[in-house]
């Protein structure tokens, strides 16, 4: 029973000798920079994979679907365990398996062998992604959580940009393969860190139980979403297997939802999303994933196929976003400590939208500068935006819940990816190939292909325009309450 007691203090070690808190964000980062890593890189490899393979534009996209399908359909169910078993050793087993599935992805003899592998690195990436913001929330004190998520934030940002720069490179000089094996070395330092300085942490009690039934149901209802959207690119969202896909995951959506509410021990406390806080952040956080998610998607089409620039130039250009926003997502968490996250994620939201807007007037002779010029302000909006939003989510709920609202505000991120990917690829495909002989984006002629590029980001500000007003109802509500 002492032992029982004492779990608490142990999540809260900042305040014991005990623990390291910033060795603790040391193993949380390299785990996160890992993966995000290899988000980046596999981006910009989608181009030299279609040649490389020998696939086409609507296969190819699978080596990133089958990824973001299975952390979509797994995170809510390992941040649920995460919770009931303690964080660091789920955390720990998702770097090992992440590192082995790198090494499977950089061997590929095919391209199904490489989704293959990329769907097992996923079930690696779900327990990263899933736990390691609720580790750092757990052993930093509430008075430093914006600081401490900033740095997340700047981690992420700097995973972003490192891969495309370091991809741009590796590719270039070594192939494409060299992409995944990069992650193994950083996997094995992770693992080390992660294991000698990451406590134990906080678990539920022994006698809650794992709800089985709701974690398939949930599962069953984002895979057949996440495969509707992604088959619809290919078939038409009318068709038949679309629409049956989308159709079973709305009827299955009411189910979990009926099923969790009449769950003693459920997998999702839907009396989470009484909070406005906790729900309008958490679909704020969607609709920017979906919109910076799907956007990027076809930014190394423009700059391969219509620009022709290198692999390694194109690798560089695309890091200016994420390398910015690293740089100011600390500056925000502080700013969020002291002032509040609303005001500081409007300016975020704002900032993107003027940069999206910017971005979707390009053409094929467009300049490096004025390129950079035009997205500067995204980098700038999505760092100011991210850290803030996530001390907002993590804020808005009881410690012992910070497991499942973790895995929620990571299902935010992969679930914009498994929306955004599919639709503003099909938005891309549809603009280029009207009034085309090709029947392929990557045939398509230079003037089509930045058509579509244009329409994607113009679609992109549209979504961070609405992100914008949600925020600001959500500050005039909370403004009313005081």
């Amino acid at each position: 029973m002492n032992d029982r007691s004492q779990e608490p203090q142990l999540a809260n070690a900042p305040q014991e000798p005990a623990v390291d808190k910033w060795r603790v964000m040391l193993g949380i980062s390299l785990g996160v920079l890992m993966y995000t890593i290899d988000t980046s890189i596999v981006n910009i490899a989608l181009p030299t994979l279609v040649k490389d393979l020998h696939t086409d534009f609507a296969t190819v996209q699978w080596v990133g679907l089958s990824y973001v399908l299975v952390v979509t359909s797994l995170v809510l169910g390992a941040a649920r365990l995460g919770d009931l078993l303690g964080k660091k050793p789920l955390y720990l087993g998702g770097l090992i398996v992440f590192t082995v599935s790198s090494l499977l992805c950089g061997l590929a003899p095919s391209i199904s062998v490489l989704i293959g592998a990329r769907a097992l690195q996923g079930i690696g990436a779900v327990m990263i992604s899933a736990l390691g913001a609720a580790i750092i929330v757990e052993v930093f004190p509430a008075s430093e959580r914006g600081k401490a998520l900033g740095v997340i934030g700047a981690v992420v940002s700097s995973g972003i940009a490192l891969g495309p720069s370091i991809g741009g490179i590796l590719i270039g000089i070594s192939g494409w393969r060299s992409i995944f094996l990069v992650n193994i070395p950083i996997g094995i330092l992770a693992s080390f860190v992660v294991n000698k300085y990451v406590p134990v942490g906080r678990s539920s009690d022994r006698h809650q139980s794992f709800d089985f039934w709701g974690s398939i149901a949930i599962s069953v209802v984002l895979t057949c979403f996440s495969l509707g959207m992604t088959e619809g690119q290919r078939y038409g969202f009318t068709s038949g297997l679309p629409l049956g896909l989308l159709i079973v995951s709305a009827i299955g959506l009411g189910g979990f939802v009926l099923l969790e509410s009449r769950t003693a021990q459920p997998m999702l406390d839907l009396s989470l999303f009484r909070s406005g806080a906790f729900s309008l952040s958490l679909f704020t956080g969607w609709l920017v994933f979906m919109a910076l998610g799907g956007s990027s998607f076809t930014l190394p089409f423009f700059l391969q196929l219509v620009m022709h620039y290198p692999i390694e130039r194109i690798g560089l250009l695309m890091a200016i976003t994420p390398i910015i926003g690293g740089l100011v997502s600390p500056l925000a968490g502080n700013l969020s400590d002291r002032f509040g996250t609303r005001s500081i994620m409007l300016v975020g939201l704002i900032l993107m939208t003027i940069g999206s807007l910017a971005v979707s007037t390009v053409d094929a002779n467009i300049r490096d500068v004025d390129y950079i010029l035009r997205i500067i302000p995204l980098g700038l909006g999505w760092g100011i935006f991210q850290s803030p939003n996530n001390g907002a989510i993590l804020g808005a709920v009881p410690p012992h819940r910070l497991g499942i609202a973790s895995g929620l505000l990571s299902l935010t991120r992969t679930l914009g990816q498994t929306t955004g990917l599919p639709l503003f690829a099909a938005i891309f495909a549809s603009i280029a190939l009207a009034g085309q002989t090709a029947s392929d984006v990557t045939l398509a002629a230079p003037e089509a292909i930045v058509k579509g590029f244009q329409g994607t980001f113009q679609l992109c500000s549209l979504l961070l325009a609405i992100a914008a007003a949600l925020t600001v109802l959500l500050w005039w509500m909370e403004s009313r309450r005081k």
